[in-house]
Parts: structure tokens; C-alpha cells; sequence
């Protein structure tokens, strides 16, 4: 998760498809999340990103749902990789890829989120001067990835424990970036941890860094800028860098599940 370099362990890709479940179950719970989707103000949601590089979404998941997603953690054979922070100066904690086929879930997020954000990272893209343009679907977008090399999945679960911290760092994992992607708490802040915010900083030019701290609840997600944003300038639009992280846990444990909607090289 942090840093450009590959990740410390991997295995060989496998076909982009969802991992085995009832198909039953798998169409009630995608259509369940499409509909949670669909009713997001993605208006507010735009005009967030745009003001702060960064917009909550809330109640993203269910409780039910963090929970079932928690308990995949300890299940080895659903990650490629597991990269504990401290060996590489990431921080402390640890984190781990999911291998494809990903958990129905979580392909479901990735894919009914992505339409939603495409036309916020093409206009941003074309005030920045950015050539790239990105397609309508998810699907589409991961073609790209996997043609260009980017065949390694790269939704993610983490965990902290007291004391464990994650540092400011950017997703980047190729030449094929999707400029958002979306984090969710799937523990409750008070109850399962205390600490452990999630952090943003901008680093604007020829100015201080700017700080966001995002207070998420049990379920809630957040979307935010992967490496840089637009912003309006008195001579017109510039860029700004950002990068996020977690603070220090004070006590408990905490899982996040990470959405990163580009593929890995």
C-alpha cells in the first residue's frame, strides 16, 4: 500500500472474477449495495472533493456487513500478499492484498463506486492538463491496467493495535492511476479502539501543508485523492499533492478495507 515500489510478496495473477459464493446471496447483496450507491449525494459528494480533496460517504457498509468482511482476515488463502509496516518503514500494523478472485463484496464495491467517480477524475484530469481520460466502466478501466502489465489486485484489508500507525503515503502502483479511491472504517471507534483517525495533508506550493482529519464511524467510508488534485489559483488552476495515513492507535484493534480501483504491475 505505501510507496511506488512493488509490494515485498506476491504471487502470479489470477483471472479477474469473483470468488465462489451462493449466486443467490451474491445478487441480493450487490443489488442491496447498488441501491446504498445510487442514493449517495454525489453532488455534495463532487463539491467536497473539489474543496478538500477528500468526502465522506456514510453508511457505506452495514454492521452485519463490516463484520463479515473482518472475519475474512485470518483466512490466508484469500490474499496474495501480507506486508508487515515496521520491516518497511511504513509504520506499525500490517496489512494484506486479496488475491482474485476477490470476495463478491468487494468487487461489488469497486465496481458500482467507479461510475460514480469517473466524471469527477476526468474533469480533474482535463483542468490539470492531463491527457488520460478514464472509461465508464470498471471493467473497462482494468483492461486497460492488465494490458499495460497492472495485473495484481490491489483492494487491501488492514489492521492496527494499540500503539500502531500508518504513515502518510500515496497508492500508486504503475503507470495506470485512478486518481480516487475509497477507504472503510469496519471497526467502531469507542468500542473496538480508541485513536487511529484517518489523516490527509496537501502539500500546497510555496505554503504550509494543510491538514484534514476525517472523523469515520463504523461503516462509513471516505474517498479521497491518490496523488493530487486541482485547485484554483489566482492565475488559474494549479496542482497540489496529497498524501494520507492513521494516526496512533491508543488502544484496541482496528480494520479498514481499502478500494483502490487500478491493478498492481
Amino acid at each position: 500500500m505505501n510507496t511506488v515500489a512493488k509490494d515485498p510478496r506476491t504471487q502470479s495473477p489470477k483471472q479477474d472474477r469473483q470468488s465462489d459464493a451462493k449466486p443467490s446471496q451474491n445478487r441480493t447483496q450487490a443489488s442491496s449495495l447498488a441501491r446504498r450507491v445510487e442514493t449517495i449525494d454525489w453532488f455534495n459528494v463532487e463539491e467536497e472533493l473539489n474543496g478538500y480533496g477528500c468526502a465522506m460517504l456514510r453508511d457505506l457498509l452495514s454492521a452485519r456487513e463490516c463484520d463479515a468482511l473482518t472475519a475474512l482476515y485470518p483466512r490466508e488463502e484469500l490474499y496474495r500478499s501480507r506486508v508487515v509496516m515496521a520491516r518497511h518503514g511504513f509504520g506499525r500494523g500490517e496489512y494484506k492484498y486479496f488475491a482474485y478472485p476477490l470476495p463478491p463484496l468487494i468487487a461489488d464495491l469497486r465496481r458500482e463506486l467507479y461510475p460514480h467517480l469517473v466524471p469527477v477524475a476526468n474533469r480533474w484530469n482535463e483542468v490539470m492538463g492531463i491527457d488520460i481520460r478514464y472509461p465508464a466502466a470498471h471493467a473497462e478501466f482494468i483492461e486497460r491496467c492488465h494490458a499495460a502489465g497492472q495485473t495484481r489486485p490491489t483492494p487491501l484489508m488492514l489492521q492496527y493495535a494499540t500503539d500502531d500507525y500508518n504513515c502518510l503515503h500515496q497508492d500508486l502502483y504503475g503507470e495506470h492511476v485512478f486518481p480516487l479511491q475509497v477507504a472503510i472504517l469496519l471497526s467502531e471507534p469507542g468500542e473496538d479502539f480508541t485513536g487511529g483517525e484517518f489523516v490527509m495533508t496537501e502539500q500546497r506550493p510555496r505554503m504550509q501543508s494543510r491538514t484534514e482529519v476525517v472523523p469515520l464511524r463504523k461503516g462509513d467510508a471516505v474517498v479521497f485523492a491518490v496523488n493530487h488534485r486541482p485547485v484554483q489559483g489566482t492565475r488559474g488552476p494549479y496542482r497540489v499533492n496529497l498524501r494520507h495515513g492513521v494516526s496512533r492507535l491508543r488502544s484496541g484493534e482496528r480494520h479498514t478495507l481499502g478500494i483502490i480501483f487500478h491493478d498492481a504491475s
